[in-house]
């Protein structure tokens, strides 16, 4: 048998990383149990799913999955920027905002260079940033909302060339005013980037969504078509951000990253602005399910514009013990992980019945909590 010879060494930045899992996935969890989640609620997924458009349009599509797809996602961009009010060289379409953020971190961060986030945001962003060689500074949330004078701050203080922020923000649910917004943006320093994650954006009221002219540097708005679009699955999103950026994004892009059936169902979903409308509905009352919910078991839920409500649950330990006795019941949520949101659930806002099943669960293994 031939040596196979040393083992190939990896850059020193990925062998200096820690192995992380970043989310376990709920087929993860049910390979491990033997046994299927009854309630999926720990993902923010579309509980409504994609439109009947958009589905229409995806099965069609399936029958060319042969053929590449359009590399320019010309006509998805171009809805995109009328949508919007922008234009087509404004744009760039990704494999979801996971894409876009590496996309980013890519072209703007050198190598030991610094970026700002709120501790416990959305750790993808992160994962970049680790992975080309950046430097991260976290700055804690203050009352259950990104703090943005704690973020300029730092990004101040430290000379950060990416500030990345989540509006309305993921995990607390929490949102910023547009006004507050953009007094952020001027707050920062010269030379440093807003990367604005929108995802939850369909979800959010007017005054949460700031008006940005396209052709602003300081900014990259991101968006998706994983949340109130229903199609977290095919991982499509985009980017809106000044022409030369995303003529920059075109030397290193992934052009045949976005698969034909996606382009189809983002540019129907897209249209069927009457479905998306009723997801919007339908997600907030949810909400106020959920914050019935916890009312009636003496527990608060914190105010949210997304498809997700958190539940205070009063501790670390008591949010950890009844996340397990959920998983007993077959029922799949997550908790933030840093805190002070750590002491909470996160539990995404599911179909009636779906609601109903996590009602109960719930209801029946409260009171065996009794951690303190």
């Amino acid at each position: 048998m031939a040596d196979r010879g040393e083992q190939i060494p990896v850059t020193r930045v990925i062998a200096e990383l820690p192995a992380v899992v970043p989310f376990v996935a709920p087929e993860a969890i049910e390979r491990q149990r033997g046994r299927p989640i009854a309630v999926r609620l720990g993902a923010n997924e579309s509980a409504f799913g994609p439109s009947p458009r958009a589905q229409e349009a995806m099965r069609a599509a399936v029958a060319q999955s042969a053929l590449y797809a359009d590399p320019e996602s010309y006509e998805l961009r171009a809805a995109l920027a009328a949508h919007h009010g922008v234009s087509m060289e404004q744009l760039v379409v990704g494999c979801g905002i996971d894409d876009l953020l590496g996309l980013v971190v890519r072209t703007f961060l050198e190598r030991g260079e610094t970026t700002v986030t709120s501790l416990g945001a959305y750790p993808t962003f992160n994962f970049h940033v680790n992975g080309y060689g950046g430097r991260l500074v976290t700055v804690p949330y203050r009352d259950d909302r990104n703090d943005l004078e704690a973020l300029a701050d730092a990004a101040n203080q430290h000379g950060a060339r990416i500030v990345y922020l989540a509006n309305p923000d993921n995990p607390s649910g929490s949102w910023h005013t547009a006004d507050d917004l953009l007094a952020f943006r001027d707050s920062l320093p010269s030379g440093c980037l807003l990367m604005l994650d929108e995802a939850y954006s369909d979800f959010a009221p007017a005054e949460a969504i700031p008006a940005i002219d396209a052709e602003d540097p300081r900014v990259i708005r991101l968006r998706t078509f994983s949340k109130a679009h229903g199609m977290a699955g095919l991982r499509i999103g985009y980017a809106i951000a000044p022409a030369e950026t995303i003529r920059t994004f075109d030397k290193i892009r992934l052009h045949f990253g976005v698969n034909r059936v996606a382009q189809a169902g983002a540019l129907a979903s897209l249209a069927d602005t009457d479905y998306l409308q009723s997801v919007v509905a339908a997600v907030a009352e949810g909400r106020r399910d959920y914050e019935r919910l916890a009312q009636e078991l003496g527990l608060a839920a914190l105010p949210s514009a997304t498809n997700f409500v958190s539940i205070d649950i009063g501790g670390v330990e008591r949010a950890r013990a009844l996340l397990a006795a959920l998983a007993g019941e077959d029922v799949f949520i997550r908790m933030p992980g840093a805190p002070p949101l750590n002491r909470c659930i996160r539990v995404t806002v599911g179909t009636p019945p779906e609601r109903a099943q996590f009602a109960v669960a719930l209801h029946r293994v409260w009171p065996t909590i009794q951690v303190e």
